[in-house]
């Protein structure tokens, strides 16, 4: 009886035991953390899915509505604005009120934003809705970054950014194959792709049930009970938060963050930053939003450029896969230089190639190369800064590369106009070619170390 006694005491030990962990760093990612990151997956597909309808609808619009490349870039520009605003919204937001509430609520936007789409009726109602749409996506998706961050381990942290991107954003070919399918059907037919965007209330509702808080938000609060619950529920591991919590600074009010970005401290990694993201991300844009539309203008035609960057667009989810095994080597800057140089190269080439093979290989290559970029980045720079000034910092540095997208949406057709479509994809390349330079001698290395050891 004694030694049964011992034996449960022993026992109740060993269950109340908390073991000392900075987060999830050196825990497995159990089956319950991945139903968290597939929710993420599912949220991600249909917001790809309202971010990129509007580059396979453009052409037919055009001749449906009779408007011009510069009506689309006027559209674009009402989007990436709107984008901007919802990405230094969102990063405002989820510092105060928390990532799990923010990412829900914006899902919410989008997908009732997409349905309103496919109601317009002129251009003016359709730019409004098409802006609101561009708002709700980028809110998420500044949120997503540092959500995915924060729940991940330190040593695959990257890998799981991209991991779940690759699966999400297979709903750019996806909506292509619908788009070629729908479209052609009648001049209305590109309305039924917005509807199908409001499937997005799916991941909405699964995500009020599954979805947890951020256990690094949470100690910011000082819940650091739930925050230990959170990481138990997820990692089936009792952990001691205290060592963790006793490192966290005091929460600062924005104007303090947008201060802190330009202090001593950061100065330096925030100048790389912004220069890398102001560059690259108008650029990956031209490549995503802009190549349906201009490869109709090449004289491909509507149905021909809808069926080429259908199959270019399987590079999306290619892309984001392969970030998943390079993104957390080289310190997380080797890599993402090496993605740069890779879509200078290629959209120099893709501004060149004739032939329909040769464009859907070489834009193929293109576009996984430039989300490989994407994708790397998106981890790096949610890595930069501390947990009380993450969330507000990457949105900044994001809607900085969106308005810089915004303002090179009226000159595309400009660039086009003057030198045709090598010209544009020449401009592509110099853009993401001039920060590389400023990332590999000034960029820290942050892939693999703990991101409290980074800040």
């Amino acid at each position: 009886m004694a030694a049964l006694v011992e034996n449960s005491q022993t026992t109740a030990s060993k269950t109340s035991h908390k073991v000392k962990n900075n987060y999830f760093d050196g825990l497995e990612v159990t089956s319950v953390h991945k139903i968290l990151f597939l929710i993420i997956m599912l949220a991600y597909f249909f917001e790809q899915m309202d971010n990129w309808n509007f580059g396979f609808i453009a052409p037919a619009l055009m001749k449906s509505w009779g408007i011009t490349m510069a009506d689309v870039g006027k559209i674009n520009f009402a989007y990436f604005v709107a984008m901007t605003l919802g990405g230094l919204t969102g990063g405002v937001i989820s510092d105060f009120i928390g990532r799990r509430k923010t990412f829900l609520g914006s899902i919410l936007i989008f997908s009732i934003a997409s349905v309103a789409n496919g109601f317009a009726t002129d251009v003016t109602m359709f730019t409004l809705t098409r802006a609101v749409t561009g708002f709700g996506i980028f809110c998420m998706m500044v949120t997503s970054q540092v959500y995915i961050a924060e729940m991940s381990p330190s040593a695959t942290r990257g890998k799981w950014q991209s991991l779940t991107a690759s699966v999400g954003f297979m709903a750019a070919p996806l909506v292509g194959i619908l788009c070629r399918i729908v479209v052609p059907m009648s001049p209305d037919a590109w309305r039924y792709i917005f509807y199908v965007g409001g499937l997005g209330l799916i991941g909405f509702f699964l995500g009020l049930k599954y979805l947890k808080e951020s256990p690094r938000w949470l100690v910011a609060q000082g819940r650091i009970t739930e925050a230990e619950k959170v990481i138990e529920d997820l990692s089936h591991v009792k952990v001691d938060l205290s060592e963790a919590a006793s490192k966290v600074e005091p929460k600062v009010k924005t104007m303090e963050v947008i201060i802190g970005l330009f202090s001593r401290k950061y100065i330096k990694r925030t100048l790389v930053i912004l220069c890398f993201v102001m560059l690259t991300v108008p650029a990956g844009f031209v490549i995503t939003n802009w190549t349906p539309t201009l490869l109709s203008q090449r004289g491909l035609g509507v149905e021909d450029a809808l069926t080429a960057s259908t199959l270019l667009m399987f590079g999306v989810p290619a892309g984001c896969y392969f970030s998943s095994l390079i993104a957390d080597k080289g310190g997380r800057k080797i890599p993402m230089a090496a993605m740069a140089v890779s879509v200078a190269v290629l959209a120099v080439i893709f501004g060149r190639v004739d032939g329909f093979i040769s464009i859907v290989v070489c834009g193929f290559l293109l576009i996984s190369a430039n989300m490989a970029l994407n994708f790397i980045t998106f981890s790096y720079i949610a890595e930069n800064y501390p947990t009380k000034m993450r969330n507000t910092s990457t949105g900044i540095h994001n809607a900085s590369g969106r308005l810089a997208t915004a303002v090179l949406q009226n000159i595309v057709p400009v660039v086009f106009g003057l030198y045709y479509f090598s010209g544009v994809y020449n401009m592509v390349a110099i853009m993401v070619c001039i920060p590389v330079a400023v990332l590999l001698l000034w960029g820290m290395r942050t892939g693999g170390k703990a991101l409290e050891d980074i800040s």
